[in-house]
């Protein structure tokens, strides 16, 4: 049964165009929101097993502003990269290149913004760039993953998470892609990182966990993109990206507290932080709003 998402008449409101860009073997998709000749765009990177979907509540609260929202390689309509691996390094890459084939009109501004893994994927990019690279204007980092994951206060599910991907790639081929995308496994971590109380909105939040969240090409790239998740966190690259940073953290995250998070902001050379109540690390399902609401004053400020 499909259930409408509340955010769904905002989102309907916002002009959208679809495109690809060859890069680096993958057919990344994107999807082109808002105002093509708007003045500052924003480069969207979603998280771990999602796509360009689980953005788009944030997308539908912004206002006056260009959105180009890719899926990942290997996730959601992008196929695989063919020429780097599903690492941080791989996708820092390819997040440059992204950035790059997009021909960004000369002038304005370009800010990236990343949730989730998709904050380790912008911090790496921007930390390991050559001198040589264009770089944004401001970063925006939603629910960063600020220190290393198994110190999470649910370090112990971290370590069941870790067993589940080993268990998936041992088994064979079949039986592990099958474990992966085994619907009760994604039920139980949709049930952790829901916090809302709101038993409509719990139940799109679960919706859209099943209809994205095993929308991944094969075993391998899942893998990759799994052992770089929790091999890696923001603290290791903030000190080396310059740029004025917005974090937006919520105070019951369950992989990075919030106290992690105020430490986190130290590390950048120009950061500052918004903690959001009563929401975990589901912040752009749960209070697309008040993200939308900070983002859109960092961008005002930061003009």
């Amino acid at each position: 049964m499909f259930i409408t998402s509340p955010y769904a008449a905002d989102l309907e409101r916002v002009p959208v165009r679809e495109g690809a860009l060859g890069i680096l073997g993958s057919t990344t998709r994107f999807w082109d929101y808002g105002d093509p000749d708007a003045d500052t765009t924003l480069v969207l990177v979603h998280g771990f097993r999602g796509d360009h979907h689980g953005l788009e509540p944030v997308v539908a609260q912004l206002r006056g502003v260009r959105m180009v929202s890719p899926d990942l390689p290997g996730f959601g309509e992008s196929t695989p990269m063919t020429e780097a691996a599903h690492d941080i390094d791989g996708y820092g890459r390819w997040l440059r290149e992204f950035v790059a084939g997009l021909e960004l009109p000369a002038g304005g501004r370009v800010v990236l913004l990343g949730h989730s893994f998709g904050s380790i994927v912008v911090s790496g990019s921007l930390a390991t760039a050559s001198s040589g690279v264009a770089r944004p204007d401001a970063v925006v980092l939603v629910n960063p993953i600020g220190q290393p994951a198994l110190e999470g206060p649910r370090g112990v599910f971290t370590r069941l998470a870790i067993f589940y991907y080993w268990l998936a790639a041992a088994l064979p081929e079949r039986l592990g892609f099958g474990l992966l995308r085994n619907r009760v496994i994604v039920r139980v971590m949709s049930m952790a990182m829901a916090k809302t109380r709101d038993a409509s909105l719990r139940r799109w939040i679960h919706d859209q966990h099943d209809r994205y969240f095993s929308a991944f090409s094969d075993r391998r790239v899942v893998l990759e993109a799994f052992r770089a998740s929790v091999s890696h966190d923001v603290s290791e690259y903030a000190a080396r990206i310059p740029e004025r940073t917005l974090l937006v953290a919520a105070e019951k995250d369950d992989i990075t507290p919030i106290e992690a998070e105020f430490r986190l902001q130290t590390l950048f050379p120009d950061a500052e932080l918004v903690a959001i109540p009563d929401v975990g690390h589901l912040i752009h399902y749960e209070t697309p709003v008040s993200a939308a609401g900070a983002i859109e004053r960092f961008l005002g400020e930061s003009a």
